[in-house]
């Protein structure tokens, strides 16, 4: 029988947009990979693709295990009626739960893929210290299993939960994105006509979607010829999420636009000129600004070390300072009004993926670190 692995996610979504690559290449590899998420409007596409989905019901503004132990537990249920040989989750939560679930059943091997600490590692409020100091010790108890590995998208997370000690430094590993297609992500000419700066991501504040906003109307009083584009929808299940009659307010004032949800990004990035995230809360390496840079885009984002990651300010792009809305509008301004610059520091963006950051690259080191908790899926790669 084939190896069966589980990718878990807390949406339908993030396997969709950001796992496709993966099970497809695991699928060639011989394994049965099978798909757990809340449902969602995606999940229709996995039958499609040929991929077994299976729901799973967890919510998205709690943070805290025991608030939701019956999600727990019918993970575990779901992993003992499946007898799957590796589960990877994917963001905290899943990991926290999946782990607890795993370890309860027995799944051989776990992996969890720490995209960014989240609120509850970031946060300075009392209810964020409280509950860091009621996880924490969680994260102790189940992540120091010989069964267990994780994967972070940045050395400053990896660094923190092993200076936590919430996971030995032997069963880490820094891979840094889920990767991006290259050959889908491709260079197009800019197009004619006022430049365009362009945000694609969920309309969070956490994003700095407000400091856009507030950089943009900086823009627009210095009479610089910019428009600048929102794409992406509102989030609901995060407190973060920017309310839409908020966007259509800033639409409205003339200082920026919103586009909506775009289903394929390959055509919407080849419309800009400029490709920016100011987000200043922590995460892995985003996606789209590695998306932006196949496609010969430059970058600005905020300095913070996702995009560190990704952009080496002055080269392919420029770094600002978080939650500064005049040097957003500073370094926006500069790439408006240099064209040459815009095409230099693109095609660098171009190579930095190409370098690094594709994905092909990204599946070879997770699979790399699957064969190392599973060795038996070394010889289900060679068709043994």
């Amino acid at each position: 029988m084939p190896l069966k692995i589980i990718l878990v996610a807390n949406t339908d979504w993030y396997l969709y947009n950001f796992r496709a690559s993966l099970m497809r290449d695991l699928r060639s590899r011989g394994a049965e990979v099978v798909l757990v998420s809340p449902p969602g409007e995606f999940a229709a596409s996995f039958r499609d693709w040929g991929f077994r989905w299976l729901p799973w019901e967890v919510g998205r503004k709690t943070v805290a295990p025991w608030q939701e132990t019956g999600a727990i537990f019918a993970l575990a249920r779901l992993y003992r009626a499946e007898r799957p040989d590796l589960v990877h989750h994917h963001t905290i939560k899943p990991s926290i739960y999946g782990t607890l679930a795993a370890r309860l059943v027995g799944v051989p091997a776990i992996v969890n893929a720490v995209t960014g600490r989240g609120y509850v590692f970031l946060g300075e409020d009392y209810r964020a210290r409280l509950l860091r100091a009621l996880i924490q010790p969680v994260y102790r108890l189940i992540l120091r299993s010989s069964r267990v590995g994780m994967i972070f998208e940045n050395q400053v997370d990896r660094d923190d939960f092993i200076a936590r000690r919430l996971v030995p430094a032997e069963r880490t590993w820094l891979i840094e994105s889920v990767g991006v297609d290259p050959n889908r992500f491709r260079p197009q000419p800019e197009p004619e006509g006022v430049p365009v700066v362009l945000l694609a991501a969920r309309m969070l504040w956490d994003k700095g979607v407000g400091i856009l906003a507030e950089a943009a109307r900086i823009l627009k009083s210095r009479k610089v010829a910019a428009r600048v584009v929102l794409v992406g929808l509102p989030d609901p299940g995060n407190p973060a999420s920017i309310p839409e009659k908020t966007l259509l307010a800033w639409q409205d004032d003339g200082i920026l636009e919103w586009w909506g949800w775009r289903a394929a990004m390959e055509n919407v990035y080849p419309q800009s000129h400029i490709v920016t995230l100011p987000s200043f809360y922590g995460e892995g390496v985003p996606t789209t600004l590695l998306e932006a840079a196949a496609c010969a885009r430059p970058l600005v984002a905020a300095d913070i070390p996702g995009a560190r990651s990704v952009i080496s300010s002055g080269e392919n792009g420029f770094l600002v300072p978080p939650q500064d809305a005049l040097s957003l509008a500073d370094a926006l301004a500069r790439l408006v009004e240099a064209p040459d610059l815009r095409r230099k520091m693109g095609q660098a963006a171009r190579r930095t993926v190409l370098q690094k950051f594709t994905q092909q690259q990204v599946n070879a080191a997770t699979i790399a670190v699957y064969e190392h908790l599973l060795p038996e899926l070394s010889s289900v790669q060679r068709g043994n």
